[in-house]
């Protein structure tokens, strides 16, 4: 009898590795069971070289970009996309290895050894998962214990098949034997394409109600969390409603609805934290230690209000991976000086749920008060996926160093470098100063003493350093000085506009600022790693 190739293994692995998925989502909406697609990747995340996950990122972006696709709204589900394909490509490759070990075996014995090699698959995946899973609503035990029998049952599905699969001679040593092994041919292909049809039925049918379910989960992390007066909501208003500049239309919101507000982290999706039971914890080289409750933050102390953009490193020039929100935070310098830091202390090691880390110096504390542990976005409790229910703001930083789900505060003497920093991203991480036009806006043209003019805008950004001045030039012509809306803040972007008097014909715009101190914007063009990038935007228009 032949027996089905290496090939066959391999399909019929990556096959069944649909309807794996989708009972793993489905676990996991109905029971809060480990996630192993996502469990995988964010192993993934934490354990390759910085190199191979830049070049991830980068693979991300240019895909994203390349497709007119938002980073942004899309960067996360990418990942996850990456997720779910990686477990199908690995299920593929362990379903040709189990076939190429039950090709030397019998096929009585073909589920048995399947469901042997779906036990160690699912082994490997579940000690992953305890590894590094933060989203799982049972303990780590039941976990693994699902992990491992759903791999079990792929594995033994898939000795069921080679079963299945086995036929007539590999080689017709006759006519007869010929016809026995074409017939044997079109079984197997009839075989694969019922299997596939039940495939795709168990995957639609799963995938489908973890979607209807999918509310459940992310959305609701957080929602115990107590929520005295203090960190109630509250309208926001803007600083800036009676400035006199209306941005060009098109220009993007100055300030960013809080579900657009952009998200990159190592997380598949984010820890799940219960805001009851969870604590600050305040260690180390301090006088007294500390545990605090979100409400024992939000009501003793001070709490500090303040319009913030933040960016993230790996925005390419012109991209969307910055925003603007209303922070509200306890002074870092107040929960510090509770504690008592002792003398000699140089460094604050900053810990999240998600194993993220962050190094701080305390002389940076001592000299900016607007350093703070920020509970509360745009007037709510911080969202479960933008760091519920504490995260970090330092100005004048990129988002890489202001670590979400943060669980401890270390004050200590020696230098811990940070995620990032570990995998060769900058150290200091210092914002570069960027302009960007968002609208050149043909649509809103407009005459004026017999001139027709139009509306040109966008927005500049320098950290905490302020804007003094954002020009425009047109078609490499002279530097022309834009008009600047008045900032949320000193540490938010600000818009500009520009009326241009109309020229038909092709053009190219380009955009530069200047720092609140006069210091230029950097035109030399950089990518993203390790700083952030530099350079001029520039577009072009055929009008």
């Amino acid at each position: 009898m032949s027996k089905p190739s290496v090939l066959s293994g391999a399909l019929v692995g990556g096959m069944l590795a649909a309807p794996l998925t989708a009972l793993f989502f489905l676990a996991d909406r109905l029971a809060g069971l480990p996630l192993a697609p996502y469990d995988v990747l964010d192993w993934m995340a934490r354990t390759l070289p910085g190199g191979v996950i830049r070049f991830g990122i980068d693979v991300i972006v240019a895909a994203l970009t390349l497709l007119g696709l938002s980073v942004r709204e899309g960067a996360k589900t990418a990942e996850q996309i990456m997720a779910v394909g990686g477990l199908v490509v690995t299920a593929a490759g362990v379903g040709a290895a189990l076939f190429a070990i039950l090709r030397t075996g019998q096929g009585r014995s073909a589920i048995v050894g399947g469901a042997a090699g779906g036990l160690v698959f699912g082994t490997l995946t579940a000690l992953i998962g305890l590894s590094v899973n933060r989203m799982a609503g049972t303990g780590p035990l039941l976990g693994a214990m699902w992990v491992i029998g759903l791999f079990v049952v792929w594995g033994a599905a898939c000795g069921w098949a080679y079963r299945r699969l086995i036929g007539a001679p590999a080689f017709p040593t006759s006519i007869k034997a010929a016809e026995a092994l074409s017939v044997q041919a079109l079984d197997r292909r009839r075989f694969l394409i019922r299997m596939g049809g039940g495939v795709a039925a168990i995957t639609v049918i799963g995938a489908g109600v973890a979607a209807a379910l999918a509310t459940r989960r992310e959305e609701e992390v957080g929602a115990t969390a107590s929520s005295p007066a203090d960190i109630a909501e509250f309208p926001v208003e803007l600083p800036n409603v009676s400035d006199p500049l209306i941005p060009a239309p098109g220009t993007r919101a100055e300030y960013t609805p809080l579900e657009e507000h952009y998200r990159i982290d190592i997380n598949a999706r984010p820890p799940m934290i219960d805001g009851e039971t969870w604590r600050l914890i305040v260690r180390g080289m301090v006088e007294r230690p500390l545990s605090l409750s979100l409400e024992e933050i939000a009501g003793r102390y001070t709490p500090i209000h303040r319009f913030v953009t933040l960016s993230c490193i790996s925005n390419e020039i012109a991209g969307d991976l910055i925003s603007t929100t209303l922070w509200t935070g306890a002074s870092l310098q107040e929960v510090l000086a509770d504690a008592g830091v002792q003398s000699g202390a140089r460094y604050l090691t900053i810990r999240s749920a998600d194993g993220f880390h962050e190094a701080l110096a305390l002389e940076t504390v001592r000299n900016d008060g607007r350093i703070m542990l920020t509970y509360r976005w745009d007037g709510r409790l911080l969202p479960a996926r933008h760091g519920f229910p504490l995260r970090l703001y330092i100005p004048d930083r990129y988002g890489m160093k202001q670590p979400k789900w943060i669980t401890e505060l270390i004050v200590t003497d020696e230098y811990e470098p940070g995620y990032w920093v570990v995998r060769n991203w900058d150290e200091t991480a210092r914002v570069q100063a960027t302009s960007v036009i968002d609208t050149v806006a043909v649509e809103a043209a407009y005459e004026r003493e017999g001139q027709t003019l139009i509306p040109i805008g966008g927005i500049a950004y320098a950290g905490a350093r302020g804007i003094s001045r954002v020009e425009v030039s047109v078609d490499e012509g002279a530097w022309v000085a834009a008009t600047l809306r008045t900032p949320l803040s000193n540490t938010t972007w600000v818009i500009w506009r520009y009326d241009w008097p109309f020229e038909a014909g092709d053009h190219i715009f380009s955009v530069r600022c200047y720092e609140g101190d006069g210091t230029p914007q950097i035109e030399r063009r950089a990518p993203t790693f390790p700083s952030g990038a530099t350079g001029l935007h520039r577009l072009e228009r055929r009008l």
